[in-house]
């Protein structure tokens, strides 16, 4: 199983917001670049990164943050954050970013991310933030009338890498993962599921561990390890990297 540390960028700094709520963010850590170089350097194999200026406006915000990121870092990274058409996607991966994270625009144009995978096979990933079984857009705000069930299954056939799936209401929370939610999207698609949202403790790591041949590929973590201030939580954590 794949554990993803999370980066998310607002206003050039490091943070994690509550609940998805753009008012409710809390700063870790002035220098991303910094927090990148940490996850590393604690052994993560992966870096995930949202550029949460950029999923509001719709275009990248952060990029000069995530260039100098992916400089001076060796372990791939993963972005999403307004990223809406063919030419953003080409940028990012032209930069040296490895996979690119799709989400309002894979709602509104989904032939956008089926066409990009078949161009950039198992590099596109696909965002489905979720508040009550109903996708999100527009850096969460809006939602729409689509489950994600129906969502994911448009990319059945797809060349995408994976699908994130976050429930909102537990982002940040620190409340614990959907799990079920998580599992049922999982058995209801062909494409591999990253979970995303709430994460508390080693205990979820585990649940998700254990629903992993339902297809459940891995994990983002995010306010556990900023808020594991003794170090315990990373320490145990290592186990599963």
């Amino acid at each position: 199983m794949n554990i993803y540390p999370a980066i998310d960028l607002k206003e050039g700094k490091c943070v994690r917001l509550y609940q998805g709520d753009m008012n409710r963010a809390t700063i870790f850590n002035d220098s991303p670049l910094s927090q990148a170089q940490f996850f590393e350097k604690n052994g993560f194999k992966f870096l995930h990164i949202v550029d949460l200026d950029g999923a509001i406006v719709g275009s990248s915000v952060n990029g000069q943050i995530v260039q100098e990121i992916v400089n001076n870092i060796s372990i791939p990274v993963q972005i999403g954050g307004g990223i809406r058409n063919l030419e953003q996607i080409e940028k990012w991966l032209s930069i040296g970013v490895n996979r690119v994270i799709i989400g309002t625009a894979a709602l509104q144009n989904p032939e956008l991310v089926i066409d990009a995978a078949e161009k950039f096979p198992n590099q596109i990933i696909v965002g489905i933030d979720a508040k009550q079984d109903f996708v999100a857009i527009d850096g969460w705000v809006k939602k729409s009338d689509v489950t994600i069930i129906d969502l994911a299954q448009k990319f059945a056939q797809s060349k995408i890498a994976a699908i994130i799936y976050t429930d909102i209401m537990r982002d940040g929370t620190m409340q614990g993962v959907n799990i079920e939610a998580t599992k049922n999207l999982a058995q209801n698609s062909n494409v591999p599921i990253i979970a995303s949202g709430g994460v508390n403790s080693i205990a979820n790591i585990k649940e998700i561990n254990n629903i992993k041949e339902f297809g459940v590929e891995g994990i983002i973590v995010g306010r556990a390890l900023y808020e594991d201030k003794n170090g315990e939580f990373l320490e145990k954590l290592k186990s599963y990297l």
